[in-house]
């Protein structure tokens, strides 16, 4: 993205004239007014007098109404059979138009330069008129409901606003004839958009509405003020219904306004909306990961608060409320998992750790629901029924009395003690204290090593289990001995207090800590009052008490974050150089003018639980409408995947363990659903959300942003490092600031460091080692001592049935190389799973190698493959999707084999040449046991028998087609000399007594004797060297690069070659570590003795991938946490050669708060823009980099398709006992 300056159009010319097309569309309902060409008369004509129908129709019945003609009813059933017919008319008319559109099409050139929109009018009710006007609907089913509805709304309207009835709520005929004109304009607008023609809302939740539910959105929204307004006309005279009718009469002239600024949800969001709120606040529960568990959920919390509102026992009712409470409270999730028997934790695939590392989460506690986990519950669950049980039959009292002198009170003082410890406790785990200001002085500052962190944290852990086990052992028993004591419990029978009491005894299992500080502030109040009587609260009872505080207290931080994320744009609009705006001083002084103005919108949205919507992220606010805490209506785990998205993806299962602990420990403060965290290592960015929170676990969902860094991302970035070193880092200044948090005004609160095993990143240019001849001379050397020990150590492999890479740990005294001195083995997946898989993806690049060329221009840093086939919660097409039925035979997947495959078909290697081994394998037979798995056309009778004089040189046996290179025996003659003969012997006594199982020196020195296999060996190696044309010395970098990308240039064995294709594998891979070899001795000095070579290669074969960034192997070994990886790259823009190497570490990946309002905001304006503005500019202004509100980033973790995460894992749920 290319940074522009402050003043930067907020929409370009095209989307503004696009807008000011829509706008008035949305405002009235549908009439499209301003069209941007000339268009008939009757096309206005038309669209103004269906508008005015429904008005018509109800003025009819009102007027035959007033003069006393027909009754109310009567009126209004008239309006309504009136608008009904209007109704089936119009739809008849789409009906026969999109049919005979359909089928008559006008013929003529077609001109590209007339608008998208210009319609060629012929007849005022012509087809092509009637479907500008009137489109139709989709389905047959919503032309009757929405017929039906047309009617129904227009009857029950004019009921609505009759003259009688709004001079009887009013007692003015003129304020009367007031609300009954712009009532009437009210009704047309929802008339239209349900029958004729609906606009685009400004107030979208989903990117299309498929099943036509935004037409029904206006009407439900009135029906809401009809259904009021009945409930007082038939209940009596009740004064609070009589005043809300009168309030609701003049909102409803509001309506539009309201639908114009996009504050009143669609039906989708909310519904959900609405659920997730009475959950939350009036059942106890938690926002939900996904819709099918919200609405499970609040399915079962109603009938719970059903059933306890008819228990006729009280202490039946506190059982039942005690036990279920605690088991809708647990992770529900882990039932699946527990029938199943799955061993695959939630979200993630439990890849192969390395050893030393910690154990893998799926053995620790809580990752399933086992034996231990059943066990412990089921003990929680009978304590506390215990507990309330025997509390509420022999202290609960039969009458309410005095909380000071009753046996309440201790239990109150415990609460008290348990709250203010636990608060202190969890401050001095962060990195800050008391909201972000001061710095945590007990915080360990300034480590880079994590066993030295782990160390100086010790001390903080310790306190964090002694808090654990007051917040999730001591704290709910507590609360629930309050509560079943507590006088209000003996009237139950009522339906607030029977929600009341379901929701407190499930709040102290759903979120301990909010529920111990909502009951301390009830326990305050109450000791405050001392024995006095609070008439309005007392009377409410506990339960209620507790549900009205839980809300005031969300409300309360809502309203506080909010009002944060106001200050951060107004004052930034200006501070902030690149963000002033000509127009920021007006914006400014407008705010300050109409201050009170500004804290009621933001008092408004913090009591919908609505966004706070910064219109462009300018400070110009509004109530943005209710929706879900996750914002966004998709599933969670859609993301926009690249090559970089595997980093994510395998640092997310050692993230979450990290994340855990940090919960439990409460180093990331407060957690409560909704929140956004932010995470950074070296060049990688980690969104985290918090989807869902129960006793015991915590659903998070972990997004990773973009690692190609455009300049708004670097910005960004940078703040963020700056962010994280002055809370990390230890503290240079002097003075009393030394303690302050100067970035407390940012969007971002550092809170913790975690220690996660990531790859580390390091790229290095070669010049002076590529280029260099003496390190090039020594490379032929090493490729034929690289190839032999890879002969050798495939022979061994074979015959013990083993796949590459799935031996033993190290053996000691290993030389490691550049990047792998902390090297540490670990166990592989396992090998069926590699093999399948690369064998399939292998098929599609042998299938789509026949189009490329040369490796010669590619570049190890360009972006050349797309998304990565590996999560099936992103939005990809896997490579066995796009191999659709085609079904070829190849062999497995052979030890030492180098498959050179890309990932994607549409790779942009324009300079690739065909492999040729890889290509030619398309169509290849199944190979008979018996056949030569070459393929060789030389049968065996054409090849002399090899008299071996060891009877064990057969293990080492080589397949006959691989003797069949045609090249002179003359020429293999001249190159002997090259063939390491002392390194075969070595490797010979070293594979020996792994092949025979047993150290005999007379057999080891039998095979070192052997000719046969050493001239066998010898003229293997020897034609590879020939084949791949490196029988003279290197000299070219760009050859060396050349072949180990496997681009080899046309030789004379080249064919022989490629046509075996395992042989080639094995040379292409002995050539690469060969390369390792130069940059390591060139790095770290010459290796010295056979010893330390041998020990070298069992390190490259066990503990690196080394490749190309581009092949599926790098893929696969990111994803099995490899220990190290190794690419060769070239520059093109630079002329230099590169090696870049990835090391597993645990390293310290530090975490943020974000402000979850300003979150919040962002999307809701990013919503706004996208989908209903449709500025999809990428240097709009809101996308810009602004370093204080992290708004690029934001954009970034939004879901597709607004946003961009290059990794969105599914809703991972973590333990946190």
């Amino acid at each position: 993205m290319v940074r522009m300056g402050p003043d930067v159009p907020l929409l370009n010319e095209y989307k503004q004239e696009f807008f000011w097309k829509r706008f008035p569309q949305t405002v009235l309902g549908g009439p499209r007014l301003k069209l941007g060409y000339c268009a008939p008369s009757y096309v206005y004509v038309n669209q103004a007098l269906l508008f005015l129908t429904p008005w018509l129709f109800g003025g009819v019945g009102s007027l035959l109404y007033q003069i006393q003609v027909l009754q109310e009813v009567h009126a209004a059933v008239l309006s309504g059979m009136l608008m009904f017919g209007t109704a089936v008319g119009v739809q008849a008319l789409a009906l026969y138009a999109a049919r005979r559109s359909g089928t008559v099409e006008r013929l003529g050139a077609a001109n590209v330069l007339a608008d998208e929109e210009e319609v060629e009018f012929t007849h005022c009710v012509g087809p092509e008129t009637v479907r500008f006007i009137a489109p139709g609907k989709r389905f047959g089913l919503n032309v009757v409901l929405h017929t039906l509805l047309a009617g129904v709304l227009c009857g029950f309207g004019t009921w609505y606003v009759l003259l009688g009835r709004l001079t009887a709520l009013y007692g003015s005929m003129g304020v009367s004839l007031l609300i009954f004109i712009l009532s009437w304009v009210t009704l047309c607008i929802a008339e239209y958009s349900l029958i004729i023609n609906t606009a685009t809302e400004t107030a979208t939740f989903q990117a299309q509405d498929t099943y036509e539910i935004t037409p029904l959105t206006r009407p439900l929204y009135i029906f809401t003020f009809i259904a009021v307004d009945l409930a007082d006309r038939f209940t009596g005279p009740v004064p609070e219904l009589q005043l809300a009718s009168q309030v609701l009469h003049v909102v409803f002239l509001l309506l539009p306004l309201l639908w114009a600024l996009g504050m009143l949800s669609p039906l989708d969001a909310l519904l959900l909306w609405g659920m997730e709120q009475f959950l939350v606040f009036g059942l106890g529960g938690s926002p939900m990961s996904s819709n099918l568990r919200l609405m499970v959920m609040f399915a079962v919390s109603v009938a719970v608060a059903v059933c306890n509102f008819f228990i006729p026992s009280t202490l039946g009712v506190v059982l039942f409320s005690v036990s279920m409470g605690f088991l809708l409270s647990l992770d529900l999730s882990q039932i699946g998992s527990l029938c199943t028997r799955s061993k695959v934790v939630h979200g993630w695939r439990d890849s192969g750790r390395r050893r030393g590392a910690s154990p893998a989460p799926p053995t620790s506690f809580g990752w399933h629901l086992g034996c231990r986990e059943m066990l412990l519950y089921l003990c929680l669950l009978l304590a506390a029924m215990a507990d309330a049980g025997l509390l509420h039959h022999f202290l609960g009292p039969p009458q309410p009395h005095s909380l000071v002198g009753g046996p309440q009170a201790p239990v109150s003082y415990l609460l008290l003690a348990l709250f203010f410890l636990c608060w202190a406790l969890r401050e001095i785990q962060g990195a800050y204290v008391f909201g972000g200001v001061l710095i945590n002085p007990l915080y360990p500052r300034g480590m880079t090593s994590v066993p030295v962190f782990k160390q100086k944290s010790r001390g903080l852990h310790l306190a964090a289990a002694v808090r654990r086990l007051l917040l999730n052992l001591v704290s709910p028993f507590a609360m629930i001995a309050f509560l079943s004591m507590d006088s209000s419990v003996q009237r139950l029978h009522t339906a607030s207090l029977s929600v009341g009491f379901t929701r407190a005894f499930r709040v102290v299992w759903q979120g301990s800590e909010d529920a111990l500080l909502h009951m301390v502030v009830v326990v305050s109040v109450r000791l405050v009052a001392g024995d006095r009587t609070l008439p309005g609260w007392d009377s409410l009872g506990t339960g209620v008490q507790l549900l009205l505080v839980g809300l005031l207290c969300d409300r309360l931080v809502q309203f506080l974050a909010k009002l944060k994320f106001t200050l951060t744009v107004l004052v930034t609009s200006w501070t902030e150089k690149k963000q002033r705006r000509q127009s920021a001083g007006t914006l400014l002084a407008l705010n300050a003018s109409l201050c009170p103005l500004l804290l009621a919108v933001v008092t408004l949205s913090a009591i919908l639980s609505a966004p706070l919507l910064p219109l462009f992220t300018l400070p110009i606010f509004l109530v943005g409408f209710p929706r879900p805490q996750r914002s966004w209506p998709g599933p969670v785990g859609t993301a926009c995947p690249c090559p970089d998205s595997i980093f994510y993806q395998q640092m997310s299962g050692s993230l979450a363990s990290a994340l855990r602990g940090a919960f439990a420990r409460g180093s990331l403060g407060s957690l409560s659903p909704g929140s956004h965290f932010l995470g950074r290592f070296q060049d990688r960015m980690v969104w985290i959300m918090i989807l869902e929170r129960g006793y015991g676990y915590c659903t998070v969902n972990i997004k990773g942003l973009e690692l190609q860094e455009t300049s708004c991302h670097t910005v960004e970035a940078r703040r963020v490092d700056e962010v994280f070193e002055g809370a990390f880092e230890r503290p240079e200044r002097l003075g009393f600031t030394q303690g302050l948090n100067l970035h407390w005004g940012n969007a971002l609160s550092p809170c913790a460091a975690l220690p996660v095993w990531v790859y580390s990143d390091a790229r290095n240019v070669l010049s002076g080692i590529i280029d260099s001849h003496d390190n090039l001379r020594k490379l032929q050397d090493d490729f034929l001592k690289a190839l032999v020990w890879l002969l050798l150590r495939h022979c061994v492999q074979k015959r013990k049935g083993f796949i590459w890479g799935s031996e033993e740990g190290p053996r000691g005294g290993s030389r490691k190389s550049q990047s792998s001195q902390l090297a540490q083995s670990f166990a592989n997946q396992p090998a069926e799973a590699v093999i399948v898989e690369s064998n399939v993806s292998s098929l599609k690049f042998r299938q789509d190698s026949s189009s490329m060329t040369s490796f010669g221009d590619w570049s190890d840093e360009d972006d050349l493959f797309g998304p990565q086939p590996a999560r099936r919660t992103v939005a990809l097409v896997s490579t066995e999707a796009q191999l659709g039925h085609t079904t070829l035979q190849t062999g497995p997947s052979l030890p030492g084999s180098v498959e050179m495959d890309s990932l994607f078909e549409n790779m942009a290697l324009s300079a690739l040449q065909p492999l040729q081994p890889l290509g030619l394998g398309l169509g290849l037979p199944a190979v008979d046991k018996g056949r030569n798995p070459d393929g060789s056309a030389e049968g065996p009778a054409s090849l002399p028998h090899l008299n071996f004089s060891c009877p064990q040189s057969e293990a080492f046996n080589l397949p006959k087609g691989w003797r069949t290179a045609p090249l002179l025996p003359s020429r293999l003659q001249q190159l002997r000399s090259l063939f390491p003969e002392d390194w075969f012997r070595f490797n010979l006594g070293r594979f020996g007594s792994a092949v025979q199982g047993e150290d005999s020196e007379d057999m080891t020195k039998a095979l070192k004797e052997d000719e046969a296999l050493r001239e066998l060996h010898a003229q293997v190696v020897l034609s590879c060297l020939i084949s791949l044309g490196a029988e003279s010395t290197f000299t070219s970098p760009s050859y060396v690069y050349r072949l180990y990308c496997g681009d080899v240039p046309w030789t004379e064995g080249l064919d022989w070659l490629s046509a075996s294709k395992e042989l080639y594998q094995i040379a292409l891979r002995a050539f690469r570590f060969s390369f390792k070899l130069l940059f390591d001795q060139a790095s770290l000095g010459p290796i010295e003795g056979p010893e330390e070579l041998f020990s070298t290669l069992e390190d490259y074969d066990r503990d690196w991938y080394i490749g190309l960034v581009a092949e599926r192997g790098w893929h696969d070994s990111v994803l099995q946490e490899k220990p190290f990886l190794f690419s060769l790259g070239h520059d093109l823009t630079m002329g230099t050669y590169t090696g870049r190497v990835l090391s597993l570490q645990e390293q310290l990946v530090q975490v943020g708060r974000l402000n979850g309002e300003g979150v919040r905001g962002q999307w809701a304006n990013l919503s706004w823009e996208l989908l209903y503005a449709t500025n999809d500019d990428e240097e709009r202004y809101s996308i810009q980099a602004h370093p204080i509100m992290l708004r690029n980033l934001t954009v970034q973790a939004a879901d597709p398709p607004l946003g961009y995460p290059i990794y969105s894992s599914a809703p991972l749920h973590l333990p946190c006992f």
